[in-house]
C-alpha cells in the first residue's frame, strides 16, 4: 500500500514542553533520575523552538510532574531506577521560568503519571485549541516524553518529537525510543533546525476554514 507523505505540520500544530522544571538546571550529581550526559544542555536547545511557536502563534503547552509531599500519588514509579523526585513543595519542581521563557498566562498542564494525557484535562486543551498536530520536546525521551507520544498516537493526533530537544535515562534508551516513535510514525523524529523551519513556513489558518 502507498503511504501518504505528511507534512512535519498537519493542519494545527502545538508546541509540547515536557517537565523542563527547574531542577534540570541545579547540580546534577545526585540525580534522583539517571539522565544521560548533555541533558540540560538538550533541554535549553528548546527555548529556540519555543520562542518560534510564540512568535507564529502557535499554542505552547507546558508539562509540569508533581508529586505529593507525602508521596500518595506516585504509585508504581518507585519500583524502577527512580527516586522521589518532583515534589510539588519543592522548588526544584516549578518550570524553569528563566530558561524556557514561562510566563504566567501560559498553558500548563499538571500531571502526576508518566503521559501527560493520563488523568490530566490535556486533551480538553488540545481539542479547544483546535489542536492536529503535536511537537513534543523535553525529557525524558524513554518516559514521559515516548508514553504522552504513544496516547497522542493512539488519540489520532499527527506527533512528532524534537530529537536535539529530548533527552533519556541513558543514551542507549533515548535512540530506542526515538526509533519506537518513528515506528509509529513515519517522518516523527525530526531535528529543531527542520522544526524551526516548518515553524516559519506555517500560517495560522483563516477563520473561514476553521
Amino acid at each position: 500500500m502507498l503511504k501518504k507523505k505528511r507534512n512535519l505540520i498537519e493542519g494545527r500544530p502545538a508546541l509540547i514542553v515536557i517537565d523542563i522544571q527547574a531542577e534540570t538546571f541545579y547540580d546534577r550529581t545526585d540525580e534522583a533520575i539517571p539522565t544521560m550526559p548533555d541533558y540540560p544542555a538538550r533541554m535549553l536547545n528548546a527555548r529556540a523552538v519555543i520562542d518560534k511557536a510564540r512568535e507564529k502563534a502557535i499554542p505552547v503547552i507546558f508539562i509540569q510532574e508533581v508529586h505529593r509531599p507525602d508521596l500518595i500519588d506516585f504509585g508504581r514509579e518507585l519500583d524502577g531506577d527512580e527516586d522521589v523526585h518532583c515534589i510539588e513543595t519543592s522548588p526544584g519542581t516549578a518550570i524553569a521560568v528563566e530558561e524556557m521563557g514561562f510566563r504566567p498566562n501560559d498553558y500548563l498542564i499538571k500531571k502526576r503519571r508518566y503521559s501527560a494525557f493520563f488523568g490530566t484535562d490535556f486533551e480538553i486543551l488540545l481539542r479547544g485549541l483546535k489542536v492536529d498536530t503535536l511537537i513534543l520536546c523535553g525529557g525524558l525521551t524513554d518516559v514521559c516524553v515516548h508514553y504522552t507520544f504513544v496516547d497522542g498516537h493512539q488519540s489520532d493526533y499527527f506527533c512528532r518529537v524534537i530529537d536535539d530537544c529530548v533527552a533519556g535515562s541513558s543514551l542507549d534508551a533515548h535512540e530506542a525510543s526515538l526509533r519506537a516513535m518513528e515506528y509509529l510514525q513515519t517522518g516523527a523524529r525530526c531535528s529543531r533546525e527542520n522544526v524551526l523551519s516548518a515553524m516559519e513556513r506555517y500560517r495560522l489558518p483563516s477563520a473561514a476554514n476553521v
